[in-house]
């Protein structure tokens, strides 16, 4: 029995954007618009999963550094006392009944990256190994990834709040480190890999070998 065809094997693409199907095929060297939200249409498996790992590894390879050194320094009559890490932050406004700020910079520089990791691993991995298996929850599992892209720098935006609040309130001074450099540097790569997926794969069958 063989396979049902694919649309861009018909000569149509996918808006990756609103979602219509549109027969435009691309010229070498070529663009084609999508005529109804006018964002650019890319044939599928363009980058192929090579840029995707790339990505990954190199974004991971930053989160490493992100955890160890630290993000801020914070000075009370202007000497340092001490530099905190990610966790170390967190343990501090647990122990200074910050609650609600410790568990908002533990979910978002910990908890969501961690997850965000191992899921588009998971779906690299599925969309080589498994391709037919589980290809809606695959699907939305790539659709939260895109939807907690929006908040990754939710973190940075944190550190920002206290370095306001601190000197606002002249309890001390607090500076950033290196560490939230390198925090936002694999948040944006970890974005830039889950854009560059592309999640027609997941339905493709073979995708994973074409795409190599």
């Amino acid at each position: 029995m063989s396979s049902r065809p694919r649309a861009w094997r018909l000569g149509m693409l996918g808006c990756r954007v609103c979602g219509l199907v549109v027969s435009a095929p691309l010229q070498t060297g070529g663009r084609s618009l999508c005529p109804r939200c006018r964002a650019e249409l890319q044939p599928p498996f363009s980058g192929g999963l090579g840029r995707v790992w790339a990505l990954w590894i190199a974004a991971l390879i930053f989160y490493v550094p992100a955890n160890l050194l630290p993000v801020m320094d914070i000075r009370a009559l202007g000497e340092v006392e001490h530099a905190a890490t990610i966790l170390g932050g967190v343990a501090e406004l647990w122990r200074d009944d910050s609650y609600g700020m410790a568990l908002v910079v533990f979910v978002a520089s910990v908890l969501i990256p961690g997850v965000k990791y191992l899921a588009l691993a998971f779906l690299l991995l599925t969309v080589r190994h498994a391709n037919g298996w589980a290809r809606r929850a695959r699907a939305r599992l790539y659709r939260w990834l895109e939807a907690v892209g929006y908040w990754s720098m939710l973190d940075v935006l944190v550190v920002g709040l206290l370095v306001s609040l601190v000197q606002f309130q002249a309890l001390g001074e607090i500076q950033p480190r290196a560490g939230i450099l390198f925090f936002g540097m694999s948040v944006v790569l970890t974005m830039l890999a889950t854009q560059s997926f592309d999640a027609r794969l997941i339905w493709d069958e073979g995708g994973g070998e074409d795409a190599a």
